[in-house]
């Protein structure tokens, strides 16, 4: 379509005496139409007759009225109000009035004021940590005036931990800025977006003591928290590059000492200004936290076993006594208390992250010799002797660790079946795992009832004893050596004057 500033080109052209063959290949036209523009020069512009006209506010308020569905629009005008309107007319009419669509508002800039903002954000990274690849959540914090920061990175990231991380930060600096921007998390947000978010009322009353207020800037603006994005890239071409991570608690250790020593420490790129410098001119201007602040916390239940202990994140933990039923315990950032009915609180510290199945007592009480009622018993030892009996064994015990095999309680197959090892001759025993990784057996009892079979026939016999006196170097007592033997103790409680020989007839 030939716009109204093109034709009057066409036109001076042709005035000053140019052809019209000169005209279209000067403008990149043809001449058909540089004809037909230069005859109809003098025509006056027709108006559509049948062009449809719908009132901006009534097209707005029947929008609002069909929660934005164009074509319920499209339905009303027609049945209602005896509209004629096509449908790509009125879709095009309702983006040309900008009806339903948000205006993008220009951004502004918000000067460095000392005191002022502070910002959080956490971002996920894939690191290799030790011998595998582990996806962690790091969370940061950074201080707007005088850049100085803090990261924590976690295995994964919910409102207790968000809790945690600002308890730990703002303990360590003993101050907080006025403001902390965030994004439209829900950690933190109950609902809406921008300035119309609504705040927990939970991360309110934890904010009030350190003497802060949240504040969540506008969907897709993710720049109003720019020195957090670049916090993370920070960490990225600054911390990760030539470092080895052994465990998370050494990410953790390692990325304390970069945030609030090396990096702290050194001048910035542009400013050339050190911000732990910074951070001391800033300090008048912040809020001094209180000389003690009560550390986040939640609470939990737990049920005492028979044998007096409680589970918690896959470990087990002993309450001295004879008590059962269930008792409370608090869970903070580093330890857990436990709280005995009539007995003064329990306190542990958490064991490390990877930490699993394991028996914790308090410090100082007498080592208790039973195991948890839920305790999961390892079953490496007995799957390791089993592989070294031959390839078929190794094929068959990956059949059972697969997902083909429908067994739920691997470990309790495994040490049944090592058990079952022990009880025949080791030719019997290689018949039997022949068969059942032939036919893809996985019950034990089917197991047994095959070497019972087998022990029938008569070319199976039982191999013959030699009895010697060196008992302890024989490979039945070394293999035992990794079973567990209750503490001395334990046995003399079970002896009374009624079972002493004797004791009868005095």
């Amino acid at each position: 379509m030939i716009n109204e500033d093109r034709r009057k080109v066409i036109q001076t052209l042709f005035g000053e005496g140019k052809k019209k063959k000169e005209i279209a290949r000067l403008l990149n036209l043809t001449p058909k139409t540089i004809r037909r523009i230069l005859a109809g020069s003098n025509r006056q512009p027709e108006l559509r007759s049948d062009k449809r006209v719908i009132d901006e506010e009534f097209l707005r308020g029947l929008y609002e009225r069909c929660d934005g569905y164009v074509q319920r629009v499209h339905e009303i005008l027609s049945d209602e109000e005896k509209i004629e309107i096509g449908y790509s007319t009125l879709s095009r009419m309702i983006r040309c009035y900008g009806i339903g669509r948000k205006v993008n508002k220009r951004c502004y800039q918000v000067g460095d004021q000392p005191g002022v903002e502070m910002q959080q954000d956490t971002s996920p990274y894939k690191l290799k940590i030790g011998n595998e690849v582990k996806l962690v959540i790091c969370s940061g914090l950074y201080l707007r005036y005088s850049k100085m920061r803090y990261i924590k990175f976690y295995p994964h990231f919910n409102r207790f931990k968000m809790k945690c991380f600002f308890y730990e930060a703002l303990t360590y600096w003993g101050y907080a800025a006025k403001t902390c921007v965030i994004d439209n998390t829900n950690l933190a947000v109950l609902h809406g977006t921008g300035s119309e978010a609504v705040y927990n009322p939970e991360m309110i009353a934890f904010a009030r003591p350190y003497g802060f207020e949240w504040f969540a800037h506008e969907k897709g603006h993710a720049n109003r928290k720019a020195g957090k994005e670049r916090n993370f890239w920070t960490v990225e071409t600054n911390f990760f590059p030539g470092r080895r991570f052994e465990s998370l608690e050494d990410l953790n250790r390692q990325a304390f000492e970069w945030a609030t020593s090396h990096y702290a420490r050194r001048p910035l790129s542009r400013t050339r200004l050190i911000p732990a410098s910074l951070f001391e001119e800033e300090k008048p201007c912040l809020v001094k936290l209180p000389a003690y602040v009560e550390p986040p916390y939640q609470p939990h239940q737990r049920n005492i076993d028979q044998y007096g202990y409680i589970a918690f994140n896959a470990n087990y933990y002993w309450i001295p006594g004879k008590l059962r039923g269930n008792v409370s315990v608090i869970e903070y950032t580093d330890r857990i208390k436990i709280f005995p009915p009539n007995k003064p609180p329990i306190e542990y510290a958490l064991p490390a992250l990877k930490t699993r199945n394991q028996k914790f007592t308090p410090q100082g009480a007498q080592t208790n010799p039973y195991e948890p009622s839920n305790i999961k018993k390892p079953c490496h030892e007995e799957e390791k002797r089993l592989r070294s009996l031959g390839e078929t064994c190794c094929a068959y015990l990956d059949f059972i660790r697969s997902n083909n095999s429908g067994i739920r309680q691997k470990p309790n197959f495994i040490r049944q079946l090592y058990g079952l090892s022990r009880n025949i001759a080791p030719s019997v025993f290689m018949i039997i795992i022949q068969r059942a990784l032939k036919y893809h057996v996985g019950n034990i009892e089917t197991l047994r009832r095959i070497s019972r079979q087998l022990m029938r026939e008569e070319q199976y016999s039982l191999p013959g004893i030699t009895l010697t006196g060196d008992y302890e170097q024989r490979e039945a007592y070394q293999q035992g050596r990794f079973s567990q033997e209750a503490a001395p103790e334990f046995y003399k409680n079970l002896i009374t004057d009624k079972e002493v020989p004797g004791k009868e007839n005095e």
